[in-house]
């Protein structure tokens, strides 16, 4: 199973005057720490909103300090569930981004391309066919018991 993972960050950024140059320098910063061993992360702006339910920006500034919210999205291959691809995510992108806060927002499930469903029937196809000739050393099912 193929998940993608979306997961919030909290970015600290220093010495800006506005939202918009916050945002741009959360998505550098943010980029350049990940680059080059996760350059498959997608980074794109955090939504934030107030208690009443307003939209807010995705920085909040205090004495020229801001504090970003970033969505990092990036697809997790070959997971056994949801929560095991958000721990891969959280775990190969923490590593990077040292002291930085990070939260699993959304775990998406990726359907699967039809050739990939093709191979797996026909490697199932020939894993029956191995259990045919293995009869011999297998007990009988309990089907076959019963008649």
């Amino acid at each position: 199973m193929n998940c993608r993972v979306v997961v919030e960050a909290a970015i600290p950024v220093y010495d800006v005057k506005t939202p918009d140059e916050a945002v741009r320098i959360a998505i550098s910063k943010t980029g350049e720490m990940l680059n080059p061993d996760l350059n498959y992360v997608e980074i794109n702006m955090g939504s934030r909103t107030s208690p009443s339910g307003e939209e807010l920006p995705p920085a909040f500034i205090a004495a020229d300090e801001a504090l970003v919210a970033l969505e990092l999205e990036m697809t997790v291959f070959n997971v056994e569930r949801e929560e095991h691809a958000s721990r891969i995510a959280r775990k190969e992108i923490g590593q990077r981004l040292e002291n930085i806060p990070l939260a699993v927002l959304d775990v998406e499930i990726l359907e699967e391309d039809e050739d990939e469903d093709a191979e797996t029937d026909a490697e199932a196809d020939t894993d029956d066919a191995d259990e045919e000739d293995d009869s011999d050393d297998v007990l009988p099912e309990f089907e076959d018991l019963i008649d």
